[in-house]
């Protein structure tokens, strides 16, 4: 769901310079530097899991796991993303630099506000805490797919058909990203809630 450099109009890379910005430093003034370990094995698992690719008729999808970010992370979500989606641009030109900012947004910004919606769920505990996890990675990823849809079609009208197979080939992750979040909030809850969001754990 990489956003591709030469793609997108000079007003779009612009908010989407501005709104990233805005969260890293929001994540950052937010983040417990006790859990920089676990940011950074997150901002792991969502680069390595960026990687792989699987193709579904004439596109190809792969894992995303934002919404597992928001729920862990909370709006630290931001930095860790965006220095992973920076290094998949340094190391295997996924992306760009120049792009850098709405690729950013388009996958951070659904990760913290369903954190944000469903943490009531989450704190809540029990199948209610199954249900806000499977709710952030389904939403997250459909956040993320309709954010990369709209950055396109602001950008002109010849993308709104790519923007259309972008959310439509997507529909199979939200499903297998809601699930494998809500197993990996249910097994972090009972082996290591502290790795959890602050407010999660309990």
């Amino acid at each position: 769901m990489h956003i591709s450099e030469g793609v997108l109009s000079g007003p779009v890379l612009a908010g989407g310079w501005a709104l990233a910005a805005g969260g890293v430093a929001l994540g950052l003034r937010r983040l417990d530097y006790d859990r920089i370990m676990t940011v950074a094995i997150l901002s792991a698992a969502f680069f390595v899991a960026s990687l792989i690719h699987v193709p579904i008729g004439p596109a190809s999808v792969h894992l995303i796991l934002n919404g597992l970010l928001g729920v862990v992370l909370g709006p630290a979500a931001f930095p860790a993303i965006c220095i992973a989606l920076l290094l998949q641009a340094l190391l295997f030109q996924f992306g760009g630099l120049v792009v850098l900012g709405v690729n950013t947004v388009d996958m951070a910004l659904p990760a913290v506000l369903c954190f944000l919606v469903f943490g009531p769920l989450l704190r809540a505990g029990g199948k209610a805490r199954v249900v806000g996890a499977f709710c952030c990675g389904f939403f997250a990823v459909l956040g993320a797919g309709g954010l990369t849809a709209l950055a396109l079609a602001l950008s002109g009208e010849a993308f709104t058909a790519t923007a259309k197979l972008i959310l439509t080939a997507h529909i199979p992750i939200m499903l297998i990203e809601g699930v494998l979040t809500a197993m990996v909030v249910g097994f972090l809850a009972k082996v290591r809630p502290e790795m959890l969001s602050p407010g999660l754990s309990g």
